[in-house]
């Protein structure tokens, strides 16, 4: 049999491949007097091919009707030139066959459906054009990051996705436990977790930070790309229990040489999938933001405003705007406030620093002043917050200070706290929600049109 060509090859052909064989799901049927019009799509573009299917085939009286929308097919026939608008090729079938058929309560028919409708099937909503685009751009966004480390002699680690550190000391994870929750071994009125699998509390890790603080520590640059869980009962449009997180870490690296490639890596995704991508990114500009590509542009040929959190402070204090949360110096910088800053007031991306101590984890670095950390985070327009970072302490005393005011046990932490002792280097590293990227790029306003199968409070559905 001849090898099958996929639907974006063939409708980027630039010559006739002469008889080819495609593979798809049929998007409408049109039927004329002696003929058929199909559309087909395999998933691998945003355009359908058409196929026409002559009256006098064989096995058109007898499957025709089965060709209805959803059903699979196969089809062999020679590529020609379109004679239809809005596309070069076409199809003329020698022969077709239905692979799969679907019956009529196929819920993708050829109408608009709600994000929400389609959140329901999930298994399905990848074959709409909205979601075929969204996880096209995913997987393109993958490679678009690695290919930036990689350029840049990072090298790629896998950090435990079971751990027994809490790396942002929030206490907002998962239990990983194999104790029967009707029969648990107790001590001294307690369960007893030392006889559990990992005789030892055990979590889904929220960060791989600090295995690749340790790995940094041996290789210089590396950085994780993978899944992180928070058991954080959020039911916003930005939450989810589970996601993925990029990574880097950097031996000899300061605050300032983090911004730059948090800054750096910013541009460089966006200009890949600009680049990569033009007809899912016109896509999404059409029907989902219609100023999106003018945003993304800006980010890319604009600099990055920096400002200390005490200057973001005043400037927020001193806007006049009505604030939902209120805003003062010792407080988080709320979503509103960052967009604020981003979309009213610089009409750029920010880069905020130097955050007061009680806000941060106790893994950064204490500034001289006694009252900040060389802490950063990344602002832009649209979303607020898509990068956090910071440079880690790299001093034994001041880390081992900072883990008693945390409350948290030093023991738990010897591996860490060793690497203060054998070779301590200045380094820093930050985190970029991959899923907060995608929203970003693709202008989708909840993170659960982002993610193949949503994981959030309540739902583990599929």
């Amino acid at each position: 049999m001849i090898k099958r060509t996929l639907v974006k090859h063939a409708l980027q052909a630039t010559e006739s491949l002469g008889d080819i064989r495609v593979e798809g799901w049929v998007r409408t049927r049109r039927d004329a007097k002696s003929f058929s019009f199909v559309e087909i799509n395999d998933g691998t573009s945003l355009a359908s091919l058409q196929v026409i299917i002559d009256a006098k085939l064989p096995t058109y009286e007898t499957h025709i009707g089965d060709l209805s929308t959803g059903a699979a097919v196969r089809v062999m026939g020679m590529l020609t030139p379109s004679q239809g608008k809005n596309q070069s090729w076409e199809i003329v079938a020698t022969s077709f066959e239905v692979i799969g058929r679907a019956d009529a309560s196929y819920p993708l028919q050829k109408k608009g459906h709600s994000a929400a409708f389609l959140r329901d099937i999930a298994h399905l909503r990848p074959r709409s054009n909205l979601f075929g685009c969204v996880f096209r751009i995913r997987s393109r966004l993958a490679h678009a990051i690695h290919q930036f480390f990689q350029d840049r002699d990072f090298v790629n680690i896998h950090t435990p996705i079971i751990t027994a550190s809490d790396c942002e000391g929030a206490g907002e994870m998962f239990r990983v436990t194999t104790i029967d929750p009707n029969n648990p071994p107790m001590k001294d009125g307690n369960v007893d977790y030392n006889r559990d699998f990992f005789e030892q509390p055990s979590y889904l890790t929220v960060s791989g930070q600090l295995a690749a603080e340790a790995f940094a520590c041996s290789l210089s640059n590396v950085y994780t790309f993978g899944p992180t869980f928070r058991a954080e009962n959020s039911n916003t449009s930005r939450h989810a229990s589970e996601f993925w997180m990029i990574e880097p870490e950097m031996a000899f690296c300061d605050l300032a040489e983090n911004m730059d490639l948090a800054e750096g890596f910013i541009k460089h995704l966006i200009s890949d999938i600009l680049e990569q991508c033009p007809a899912e990114m016109h896509f999404f500009a059409k029907f989902v933001d219609k100023d999106l590509l003018n945003r993304l542009k800006a980010v890319v040929d604009q600099p990055f405003q920096r400002l200390t959190y005490e200057e973001a402070v005043k400037i927020l204090e001193q806007s006049g705007h009505s604030f939902e949360y209120p805003v003062s110096y010792g407080s988080n910088l709320q979503s509103e406030h960052e967009r604020f800053l981003t979309e009213k007031h610089f009409k750029c991306p920010v880069t905020v620093f130097n955050y007061p101590k009680t806000i941060k984890p106790f893994y950064m670095r204490a500034n001289a002043d006694g009252v900040t950390v060389a802490a950063m985070d990344v602002l832009v327009p649209g979303i607020g917050e898509i990068i956090g970072g910071s440079q880690r302490e790299e001093r034994l005393e001041m880390l081992e200070q900072q883990l008693e005011h945390h409350k948290l046990s030093k023991e738990n932490y010897w591996w860490y706290l060793e690497l203060r002792r054998f070779g301590t280097v200045p380094h820093s590293g930050f985190g970029l929600g991959f899923e907060r990227m995608l929203m970003f790029l693709t202008g989708i306003s909840n993170i659960r049109d982002v993610i193949p199968f949503a994981r959030t409070p309540g739902s583990a559905e599929f």
